[in-house]
């Protein structure tokens, strides 16, 4: 049995080893440094799986692909799933599953050091004393302690989140058409209009959809409280990035700190250092002194890994042995030719706009 993983890099393949030995799978696993697109789809020729990340494609024409060489599930190594045609697959009768809580504490602890090294500016403090410059003059921050935080978003992720910025004695805010009764331990609930006229920190954490695109637009940055901080660690498309630019040059947004990016795909998890970075707009964002960046680093710890790799092959196997999913977003009846099915999961049920 033959697996083919695209957009692989080397901890990948250390942790899908060590995850694959764990599961006793005998699978011959044919790793693909590059993403899943129409143009790489023919080397997954001879696979029963394909193993994807989050800038993979697998819109319909990659599916009617992938099925033409045989491949019948879709692995997914992340919690979203926006980057996958759910209803192509279906009408295939292809397997799809994802690994929906691998670390929500990773995800959430990242969004708490972007918001203070973007409110404290550790890292150009860091920068300055490497140059022999002490002065404080542009470094002034605010104490978070009794600021209001808004949360867009109450999953797993969202819930971990507000437990931290408790933990500050922030005062919680959130939006999310879908009560968590477990947030409610920590904040209240209330319109998206009033969260953000009310909070300093504004935290992204809902998942890419047609209602939740461009979420933050233009219309809802001019609604937001001025000089609040915007953070974002779950979409980029999440986020109208012009709408944002204009906020920023008109000093209604204090600070923008994003672990993700609209038009990502062809720059993320690659090294482009000696090469000229043709996006304009993501160029622009860099200019910006209360701008932050990174590479959509937010799920990168051991724990969360491990768990991504050790999920991804319990899906297989339940693939394999024709068990159900408890993961899956498409999976097949027990009953032999009956077709394929659609399953909606209560913890993955999305936000709404």
């Amino acid at each position: 049995m033959k697996l083919a993983v695209f957009s692989a890099k080397p901890y990948d393949k250390v942790y899908l080893a060590q995850a694959q030995a764990a599961a006793g799978l005998d699978v011959e696993a044919v790793y693909h440094d590059f993403p899943l697109n129409p143009e790489t789809a023919s080397l997954a020729s001879g696979a029963i799986a394909v193993c994807v990340f989050v800038n993979d494609t697998l819109n319909k024409e990659v599916l009617a692909s992938l099925h033409s060489l045989g491949v019948r599930a879709i692995l997914l190594r992340c919690a979203g799933y926006n980057n996958v045609d759910l209803k192509t697959a279906s009408d295939l009768g292809m397997f799809v599953a994802n690994v929906p809580a691998y670390s929500p504490e990773a995800v959430a602890e990242f969004a708490v050091a972007l918001v203070q090294t973007l409110n404290r500016n550790t890292h150009r403090a860091y920068n300055r004393v490497r140059e022999a410059n002490f002065a404080l003059d542009g470094l002034l921050g605010r104490t978070l302690h009794g600021k209001t935080v808004g949360i867009i978003g109450t999953g797993k992720i969202g819930v971990a989140f507000a437990r931290i910025m408790q933990g500050f004695g922030c005062e919680l805010l959130a939006y999310d058409p879908f009560q968590n009764p477990e947030f409610e331990k920590y904040g209240k609930y209330t319109t998206l209009s009033d969260l953000l006229s009310r909070a300093d920190v504004i935290s992204l954490h809902c998942p890419l959809l047609p209602s939740t695109r461009h979420i933050i637009n233009e219309t809802t940055l001019g609604e937001t409280k001025k000089g609040a901080m915007l953070v974002n660690t779950s979409r980029g498309g999440l986020i109208d990035t012009k709408a944002v630019i204009a906020a920023l040059k008109k000093g209604q947004l204090g600070g923008l700190a994003l672990d993700v990016y609209e038009h990502e795909s062809k720059l993320f998890y690659n090294d482009h250092s000696g090469k000229i970075i043709e996006d304009d707009d993501l160029m622009r964002l860099t200019t910006f002194h209360n701008v932050l960046i990174c590479g959509h680093q937010a799920f990168f710890t051991e724990e969360a890994l491990g768990e991504i790799a050790g999920a991804t092959f319990r899906n297989l196997a339940d693939f394999v042995h024709a068990r159900e999913c408890k993961n899956a977003l498409v999976e097949s009846s027990q009953e032999k030719g009956a077709p394929l099915t659609m399953r909606a999961r209560s913890d993955t049920i999305p936000i709404r706009i």
